[in-house]
């Protein structure tokens, strides 16, 4: 399925400084692709569309490296305790990233709110026990330790960082402001249901109902493909359950059912990292306009 469009007139990788030298060069190995065929025109947008993807998940992915890196390696009994220094890691991977310009200043805005949304709610959590984390540390809130915000901030720049690099356009979006109405029942939901009934049945269907119709498409190289806005999200949502499993395997934090040793986090969360990415989604698609996107149809 593929719908085209006319070309931008300038790369996405220009964004950031470090990839502007490669623009020319990129150009020209996807020229020489498509001379050769039909399949390596294939091989070379697959092997792009995974660069892409790579490049939007460095900030999550070096913050995956650092969980494993630190399961494995660090010390024990360390003067500074791993979650301490999981905190300044994260924030040092942040300075460069930014003195770098492997990150925009508005995908730092982005992180920082995510930083902020996901610790409010990893207090309230830690509180009601829905999850723990084991080791003790000095930089932290209650019971969480300051780096579980990077954790939440990390989806934020994925989805901003994608939306930029596959330069996103829809049909049928509804309002970003139905969504933001969506969005706070969602985050009122994590913490209410605890207390009284749970509306997440409620909030799969609104889900269902206002992005159901929605079609979203991306550029991998020369024309937008396109396919389901909640198919995509919901496997983005997958893939994030996947990482979950990672941090819990690496004792970053455990849940109830293991206290006693590691167990597969229940398929079910991947619902619950749905609907959180929903706000994540939100605030980016605020951010962007999306609803003054238009698909730019050739005859």
């Amino acid at each position: 399925m593929q719908q085209k469009v006319r070309r931008s007139e300038g790369s996405a990788a220009r964004l950031w400084a470090p990839l502007d030298r490669f623009v020319e060069w990129e150009a020209e190995v996807g020229a020489a692709a498509e001379a050769h065929g039909r399949f390596a025109h294939f091989a070379y947008e697959f092997v792009r569309f995974g660069l892409k993807q790579a490049w939007a998940c460095l900030f999550g992915a070096l913050l995956l490296a650092l969980l494993i890196g630190t399961y494995l390696f660090y010390p024990k009994g360390a003067a500074l305790a791993r979650y301490d220094f999981l905190v300044i890691a994260a924030v040092a991977i942040q300075i460069v990233m930014l003195v770098a310009k492997l990150e925009t200043l508005e995908e730092a805005k982005v992180i920082l709110v995510f930083h902020v949304v996901g610790t409010a709610m990893e207090i309230f959590k830690t509180s009601v026990g829905s999850w723990v984390y084991p080791e003790a540390s000095l930089l932290r809130i209650g019971g969480v330790p300051l780096f579980t915000g990077f954790m939440y901030a990390a989806i934020g720049s994925y989805i901003a960082r994608c939306w930029r690099l596959f330069d996103f356009r829809f049909t049928r979006h509804p309002p970003v402001w139905a969504l933001g109405i969506l969005s706070a029942a969602i985050y009122c939901n994590f913490f209410a249901h605890h207390y009284v009934w749970d509306f997440r049945p409620v909030l799969f269907v609104a889900a269902f109902v206002l992005l159901g119709p929605t079609t979203i498409y991306y550029k991998i190289w020369k024309t937008h493909r396109h396919m389901p806005l909640l198919l995509g999200l919901a496997l983005v949502a997958f893939f994030i359950w996947l990482a979950e499993n990672i941090g819990t395997f690496t004792a970053a934090w455990t849940y109830p059912n293991q206290r006693h040793g590691w167990e597969l986090v229940s398929l079910g969360k991947a619902g619950s990292w749905f609907l959180l990415m929903l706000i994540s989604y939100t605030l980016v698609a605020a951010l962007n306009g999306v609803d003054k996107m238009k698909i730019n149809r050739e005859a």
